[in-house]
């Protein structure tokens, strides 16, 4: 397929992720917090269904609405019942022609890069598809196995697991491929849980209703491991969120351990959401909420400014800026052109990663001066263009740019 055909693909793949991720992650988080906000059936209540188990009044568009949750003890299944589960399969599946699209198929988004493991392409793709199905196996292993009988030792094996398989994808990946693929890893266990265990326990319930007329009165494993399984997805959304959007953060993701900031993107969401989820029953949540956020963008800040002040690679060397003479500018244009046009101009060469990346061109001096704050950070600082060094800039050029930034007006 063409350049232009494989950016057609990524667009309209990006497009569907995103609605069906937004419709999918809403309706989860709206569903876990009508379960935490349900009244109790008092005598002589209002009810609609059978036996209620709770229910709710709800506010929205000029209306008022009212919902119960119920076990329809005795009562016929209704004629229309509305399940949700198309928009967690959109989200996976658009997901992965992504990961087709800009990562696995090659030529838009490095998987390798040479500062980091000297593999190949193929190498690359398959650590990264074995580490999203290793981390898929071990989890259903873990809930299925373990967390009926332990559940914390459960959640214990797993985030083990999550810190060995983000360290294993930083350790041979490149740093923003590694980001993705652990958030790919994760939304593949949310998928995962409503095909393997959600949706077979929801049509367990419908066919014990079809049959007996009424939903268990005892909750049956299935529907215990589903509820489990839900609670997992709903603090796993979070972290997948900010693993998703961190390409967008070259500091970020150049860090000198990259695994780092994967693990405070991963804990630090889930614990937000865990103090939103227990404030209905924790009076002092506000001030707990406040502190976990603070904790986080505090760590986030230590580990960013590690990244700026180590030059993000591991290999990147300390440039004295102050003791060298003055850079030509003619000197500074033959790198730009050679490591970086071929990508950032109007007319590039290669439009692998799209046309113009980011609006970015160097096709005039003014253009080159104007964006040297940016070549500065993404050539100098964080060491992330050219994306996995695909153009070979050499440690000598990053030296030079850094000292003609430095002798510029500020």
């Amino acid at each position: 397929m063409s350049a232009w055909g494989v950016e057609l693909v990524d667009l309209v793949a990006r497009w569907v992720h995103l609605i069906a991720g937004i419709m999918w992650i809403g309706n989860s988080l709206l569903w876990n917090w009508m379960d935490r906000n349900l009244v109790a059936p008092t005598t002589g209540a209002r009810t609609q269904t059978p036996e209620p188990v709770g229910s709710i009044w709800l506010l929205h568009s000029g209306a008022f609405y009212y919902a119960e949750k119920t076990l329809l003890a005795g009562a016929p299944m209704p004629s229309r019942l509305h399940w949700f589960r198309w928009q967690a399969y959109a989200t996976w599946w658009s997901g992965f022609v992504l990961l087709l699209a800009v990562y696995w198929l090659g030529g838009r988004a490095a998987m390798t890069d040479p500062s980091v493991a000297d593999i190949t392409h193929g190498t690359a793709v398959l650590v990264g598809i074995g580490g999203i199905l290793a981390g898929g196996l071990v989890y259903e292993f873990a809930h299925r196995a373990i967390a009926p009988r332990a559940p914390r030792l459960a959640t214990l094996k797993w985030v083990l697991s999550l810190t060995f398989i983000s360290v294993v994808f930083t350790l041979l990946l490149s740093p923003r491929a590694a980001f993705l693929h652990v958030g790919a890893m994760l939304g593949t266990i949310m998928a995962g849980n409503v095909v393997f265990t959600i949706m077979p326990a929801q049509r367990e319930l419908v066919a014990a209703v079809q049959a007996t007329g009424s939903a268990p009165t005892v909750v049956s494993e299935a529907s215990a491991r589903a509820k489990r399984v839900s609670i997992d997805n709903n603090y796993i959304v979070f972290p997948v969120l900010a693993l998703m959007l961190s390409g967008h953060f070259s500091t970020l993701y150049a860090h000198p351990h990259p695994w780092l900031p994967i693990l405070i993107l991963v804990a630090g969401g889930a614990a937000v959401r865990h103090v939103l989820n227990i404030r209905f029953t924790f009076a002092s949540w506000r001030p707990v909420l406040a502190a976990t956020m603070l904790a986080t963008v505090a760590s986030l800040y230590v580990v960013m400014r590690q990244s700026a002040s180590q030059g993000g690679s591991r290999r990147a060397p300390a440039v004295d800026v102050a003791t060298q003479g003055p850079v030509e500018f003619a000197d500074v244009r033959h790198v730009i052109d050679r490591r970086c046009g071929s990508c950032h101009a109007a007319e590039p060469a290669d439009v692998s990663l799209g046309v113009t990346p980011a609006g970015v061109r160097f096709d005039t001096p003014e253009e080159i001066i104007a964006f040297a704050a940016r070549i500065q950070e993404r050539a100098v600082v964080t060491r992330t263009m050219p994306p996995a060094n695909t153009t070979r800039m050499t440690e000598a050029e990053r030296a030079l740019l850094a000292r003609w930034a430095a002798q510029l007006p500020r």
